[in-house]
């Protein structure tokens, strides 16, 4: 008999277990996936913001940390299938910054935007609806929410104190290795494809001015008491990210903590957000998201068929060759990596493993399932 797929109760009740054999996995590779996440742990030391100062991202001044920032935790994580947790390892509960992880968080909310009629059209210009001055010159009056969630905006200026010059030329696959930051001229929007943290803040601004209240609040009620999450997680900005709506000083959340700030939060419920991810924005019978937003969320962007809006994908197995194609990640720097594979009905949380460790991890998974 098949396990059933079940929707786990709320935070602070037990997270339901199955056996591996009753979840059709082999116990074996199970074991060995978990073990092997325990054992390599990202080389990422503690102190987080020595490591933030020591220029890992960019040398100073650039560097300078405008949010909140504290020591992180050891390696952790779980594995679901069908919604059971079917393995795990370190503590779940400890609740950490995640970096870039954050940015898929920012989509969400985008995508309850477009739900409640406040973002009509993706390919809409942002300034017909955010009038703030920061689409008004002639670089950035054709910057649409599309270009913004795809990171293929090429907006240009200066946010909170930080300048989108910093993150131009980034190369992921050197962070932490080579330079970026080199000038290169500016193409139009929606004609180049790039990583760069100033641009997505500037869409956490422009969803702020739409909702007119603080990102977390709106995250809370529409997305994690639904979901039955906690109340550990907290998402935050910078010192110098406030701004004031309708009378009241609102702090505008980031997309990672590159500079500090942007989401602390545990793996059990990053494990939820994942389900709610997989179940296409269904959550015990009652819609969170849109099933059209998620399909919206994880197609190929045409510059980078990896990236999806602000999901990353595994288009070709270009990202993870042990993973699934049609699988997709929320991803943050230091090994914080949520997995959500549908067609097997798995999710797994990954706190702070190694990040060339992650596709190992991913085949000793896959090589656990049996049907």
């Amino acid at each position: 008999m098949e396990l059933p797929s079940i929707v786990p109760p709320p935070f602070g009740t037990p997270w339901p277990e199955a056996p591996a054999d009753v979840a059709g996995m082999h116990w074996m590779w199970l074991e060995e996936a978990a073990h092997f996440a325990t054992e390599n742990e990202t080389p990422w030391p503690y102190d987080l913001r020595l490591h933030l100062e020591s220029g890992f991202f960019e040398p100073p001044p650039d560097n300078r940390i405008l949010g909140p920032i504290r020591p992180r935790g050891p390696a952790n994580g779980l594995v679901l299938r069908r919604g059971f947790k079917i393995a795990s390892w370190g503590d779940t509960d400890q609740a950490d910054f995640t970096f870039s992880a954050a940015k898929s968080y920012l989509s969400m909310l985008a995508g309850i935007a477009v739900m409640d009629g406040l973002i009509a059209d993706l390919d809409e210009p942002v300034r017909r609806t955010v009038d703030d001055g920061g689409f008004d010159s002639e670089q950035n009056r054709a910057v649409t929410w599309r270009h913004l969630l795809q990171n293929t905006s090429e907006w240009e200026g200066e946010l909170f104190g930080k300048s989108d010059l910093i993150d131009r030329n980034r190369n992921l696959g050197l962070e932490g290795k080579g330079r970026k930051g080199d000038p290169r001229p500016l193409q139009a929007p929606g004609q180049h494809w790039e990583y760069n943290d100033v641009r997505v803040n500037r869409l956490s601004l422009a969803l702020l001015r739409r909702f007119r209240r603080p990102l977390p609040e709106i995250f809370r009620e529409r997305i994690m008491d639904p979901i039955g999450a906690s109340n550990d997680w907290s998402w935050h900005g910078y010192s110098t990210s406030s701004v004031e709506i309708d009378g009241r000083v609102i702090e505008s959340v980031s997309g990672g903590t590159h500079w500090g700030g942007g989401m602390l939060i545990h793996a059990e419920d990053q494990a939820r957000i994942g389900l709610l991810m997989l179940r296409k924005g269904e959550w015990n019978g009652k819609r969170i998201l849109p099933e059209s937003w998620i399909a919206e969320s994880i197609r190929p962007c045409a510059l980078n068929p990896v990236y999806g809006l602000l999901w990353w994908l595994n288009t070709n197995n270009a990202r993870y060759a042990s993973g699934p194609a049609n699988s997709f990640f929320a991803s943050g720097a230091g090994g914080n990596l949520t997995w959500i594979a549908p067609e097997q009905d798995i999710v797994a949380v990954l706190r702070w493993c190694d990040p060339t460790a992650i596709d190992t991890f991913i085949r000793l998974i896959m090589q656990a399932v049996v049907e």
